[in-house]
């Protein structure tokens, strides 16, 4: 079994991932860059049952950013690390970033391409999915 494991800044949150991953991609919607103050986030979905906290679990602080989804921070750090969405119920999304080293898989598309960021080139030659994409359908409807 190969697990991949990470945590935040400051240590206080460590966690464990289960391999197989589902899927790693880039998101450029406005509430992943705003929340991550980045021009994109590199999630790695995994099944929720495969991803445990193993230190600090306390110190999790989930903030509920839209009607269906949430994310999960260090509450001492403030590092972004987790998403989890009605949409897509049973599946943990895990910051990329948190986990050093290499996963099972890579990046393979970029998704909400339509609200990169102007300031940024991005030409990697992956697929690029938009937000009107039926893929992304269920996340449409993020209201607040």
């Amino acid at each position: 079994m190969t697990e991949f494991t990470g945590q935040c800044l400051c240590g206080a949150v460590r966690f464990v991932a289960q391999a197989p991953s589902i899927f790693c991609c880039h998101c450029h919607c406005r509430f992943c860059r705003q929340a991550h103050s980045a021009a994109f986030v590199t999630w790695v979905g995994f099944p929720e049952a495969s991803v445990r906290v193993t230190s600090g679990a306390d110190a999790v602080h989930w903030y509920q950013s839209s009607r269906q989804g949430r994310r999960g921070s260090c509450g001492r750090c403030g590092t972004m690390m987790f998403y989890e969405s009605a949409v897509v119920p049973g599946e943990t999304h895990v910051a990329r970033a948190c986990i050093p080293g290499a996963i099972d898989l890579e990046p393979s598309m970029h998704v909400f391409f339509d609200q990169k960021v102007d300031w940024m080139t991005i030409n990697d030659g992956l697929p690029t999915i938009a937000s009107d994409d039926p893929l992304l359908a269920g996340f449409k409807d993020v209201g607040r």
